[in-house]
Order: C-alpha cells, then sequence, then structure tokens
C-alpha cells in the first residue's frame, strides 16, 4: 500500500520530459563494456521498491546522480569515496558505456547504473527517507524562456527528491547558466523540507571533480553556481 502522503502515490504521469534522448556514437570500448560489464552493473528498471543492499552486496550510505552525462565526475566522485554506494540514472545510451568503461579501468564496485527516466525510478524505485544525497551537475538548462517548464529543477520534483533523502541527507545541483542557477535558488529555497547549507550559494564542495568542460568555461570567464540544501 502506498502512503498518501508520499509524491510517488500520484497516479500522474508527466506529460513533459526534461531531457530528449539522442542519437549517439558509441567507441569500440563503450560497446564491449556495456557487453561485458553492463549485466553487472546496470539495474533493470521495475515499478517497484528495489533491494539496493543486495545489489550492492552491503548496507552503506547511498547517493543517487540524475543525468551523469559521460560519468568522468561520477567515477573520480565513487573512487574517492568507497565508503558510499553510487546510483547513476541517465537515459543516453553512449554514456552508459563510457561510465560502464571507466568502472572497469577503475575497478569501482561501489557504483551501479539505471537507463530511465530519473523521476521513475524515484518514483519507484527509491523508497522514502532512503538517499544520503543527491547529485545533480550541469542539467541541460533550456535556454529559450517558452522552454524553461523542461527544467529538471521544478517545485514538484525538489518535494520527490526531498521525499527520499533521509534525516541529514543533503542535494546538491550545480548549473553554469545563471539565470538556471537563480531558478535552482528560489525553488530549492521554497522547499519546507529543505535548508540552505549557505548564504546563498555554496562553495564547491571537495568532492565534485572540475570537469574538462568546466574548466574551460573558468578560463573564459564563465560562472559556476553550486547549491547545496540539506533535509533537517
Amino acid at each position: 500500500m502506498t502512503d498518501s502522503n508520499d509524491p510517488a502515490a500520484s497516479p500522474e504521469r508527466r506529460s513533459i520530459r526534461s531531457f530528449v534522448v539522442r542519437a549517439g556514437r558509441m567507441g569500440p570500448g563503450q560497446t564491449r563494456a556495456l557487453a561485458e560489464l553492463g549485466p553487472r552493473f546496470v539495474l533493470p528498471y521495475a515499478a517497484a521498491p528495489f533491494d539496493f543492499a543486495a545489489a550492492f552486496g552491503r548496507d552503506a550510505p547511498r547517493v543517487l546522480e540524475i543525468g551523469f552525462g559521460m560519468g568522468d565526475a561520477t567515477a573520480a566522485i565513487a573512487q574517492a569515496l568507497p565508503g558510499t554506494d553510487f546510483i547513476g540514472v541517465e537515459v543516453h545510451t553512449p554514456g552508459v558505456g563510457a561510465l560502464l568503461k571507466q568502472i572497469g579501468e577503475r575497478g569501482l564496485t561501489n557504483l551501479r547504473l539505471l537507463q530511465h527516466d530519473a523521476v521513475d525510478v524515484l518514483q519507484q524505485m527509491i523508497a522514502p527517507g532512503s538517499l544520503a544525497g543527491v547529485h545533480v551537475f550541469f542539467p541541460d538548462p533550456w535556454h529559450k524562456k517558452k522552454h524553461n517548464k523542461r527544467r529538471l529543477i521544478q517545485p514538484d520534483f525538489v518535494t520527490l527528491l526531498a521525499s527520499r533523502l533521509v534525516p541529514g541527507g543533503y542535494l546538491h545541483c550545480a548549473t553554469d547558466w545563471q539565470p538556471y542557477a537563480e531558478q535552482m535558488l528560489e525553488v530549492l529555497s521554497a522547499e519546507p523540507a529543505l535548508r540552505n547549507s549557505a548564504d546563498g550559494y555554496a562553495p564547491k564542495p571537495d568532492y565534485r571533480p572540475l570537469t574538462k568542460f568546466e574548466n574551460r568555461g573558468l578560463r573564459l570567464g564563465h560562472g559556476v553556481w553550486d547549491l547545496v540544501f540539506v533535509k533537517p
């Protein structure tokens, strides 16, 4: 039976997607990683609560990353924090293959992937009060005003994220698009289940590595905004 106060209880499905599935090129290394490592590290989507402790072979703090792209930061964070288990959600196959390749090269055991829509995963597979953290790094900013409704960080989605965090858990968002950063700050600040860990934007936490794209942007004078909110 589903708790009527749980955001997952709503039977409504989103009509607006925050992503576009693009056909990307797969290199031989990515293709091989999908075939060889996918069966072990890519979890099947199921519209039911999932036993992540069984999947990881232990019960450790779990952090969900939404939209890991090609997975460079995800792999680096997982390697730096071996005591934490990471669940990466990404819809694009080349990114899944690229991160699987890094899992193999780095010998990571604390990382599992889901190739599915993050909202479905959160609503169906993730139990309320079960995540130590959520990472949303550089989501698509949907620059055009008419497309702003497609942005991932919206009030209903943040309420869902907050419901999945344990007390003391955190939500860490980062963007290099200032209008989106301002929207994120407004939306996150309005969520009653979360409080800002900083006075406005947060200093970049040490665990989040700088990506090649981010380093290039910083050299060109572009800004990057981190937001870290905590569930009391």
